[in-house]
């Protein structure tokens, strides 16, 4: 597992709690408290570990592990306002991408996991000639549903932080 962080750390940023600020000013104001991890009902809220370097001990996000639901706790508990109120239809955690190469309905498998359990049901992700899925960018907040409840291995649909 260890090396699946590490790997992670390097190849992108990592995903924040819903509400969080930019990430240079995120990592400015978070202080570690750990409430947005303690008051999360689905364990979604993880702390980053030393391989993710200045950014450790703070909170993030590994959709394909547990994703957000949107509960919108977090920003509720946060001291520092690392973490803003937002409505669940405005968080931005990141977005959703499709590979198709590893998607199955592009592969000739009917499959509409991430279609049917997206929380922005029939808005971030639709189905083309009720088919195959594709992420409208517009609606996607970046929650991992998607991902999380992927069939393939590897997930044929990740999300990217906004923080590139």
């Amino acid at each position: 597992m260890l090396a699946w962080f590490k790997k992670l750390a390097e190849s992108h940023p990592p995903l924040r709690p819903p509400g969080a600020v930019d990430e240079e000013e995120f990592q400015s104001l978070c202080i570690r408290c750990r409430k947005c991890e303690l008051v999360c009902p689905y364990d979604s809220i993880k702390m980053a570990h030393i391989e993710w370097g200045e950014k450790m001990g703070t909170p993030i996000v590994i959709p394909r592990d547990i994703p957000c639901y949107l509960c919108m706790k977090c920003p509720d508990v946060c001291p520092t306002g690392a973490l803003q109120k937002v409505e669940k239809e405005e968080v931005d955690m990141g977005k959703a991408v499709i590979d198709n190469s590893l998607c199955l309905p592009y592969n000739g498998v009917i499959c509409r996991a991430c279609f049917e359990r997206c929380p922005m049901y029939r808005e971030a992700i639709t189905l083309r000639d009720e088919i195959y899925p594709e992420v409208h960018e517009d609606k996607c907040v970046g929650c991992g549903i998607c991902e999380h409840v992927c069939p393939a291995e590897p997930a044929a649909i990740v999300v990217v932080s906004r923080n590139l």
